[in-house]
């Protein structure tokens, strides 16, 4: 059941994600997109960058900031689930970025707090996402 409730408040953030960033004039491209190396949550156009977003919902910061479940390792996979993305849509030589959007949630039926980390982590790994 705790699965089930977590699940359904990350959709619930990831939706509010969705809103905000439509609101700042990103062009949706794919939500929840997986391949065999993961997922990402989100991925955008900001003019000429493509974002790979990834949200972070939780209702309480009492286990620490939702931004911070970003560590080095869940990094590493956004960032081989961006380059199999960018090479599969001919866009290796544009810009792209990697965003958290992390939400604090307390309550089911108040106003999320919403913070949104432009630029929020650099690519980790080798090949030719990095320079």
């Amino acid at each position: 059941m705790k699965k089930l409730l977590q699940k359904l408040l990350g959709d619930r953030g990831e939706r509010a994600a969705v809103a905000f960033l439509k609101k700042l004039g990103y062009k949706i491209l794919a939500r929840q997109f997986r391949n065999d190396f993961g997922e990402v949550d989100i991925i955008a156009q900001d003019g000429e960058t493509t974002v790979f977003v990834e949200v972070k919902t939780r209702r309480s910061a009492d286990d620490g900031q939702p931004f911070e479940a970003v560590d080095r390792r869940k990094q590493a996979k956004i960032t081989r689930v961006a380059l199999a993305w960018l090479k599969k849509h001919g866009r290796l030589e544009q810009r792209a970025r990697f965003d958290i959007v992390s939400i604090l949630w307390p309550e089911e039926n108040g106003e999320p707090q919403l913070s949104h980390y432009l630029n929020a982590f650099e690519p980790t790994g080798r090949g030719q996402l990095f320079s």
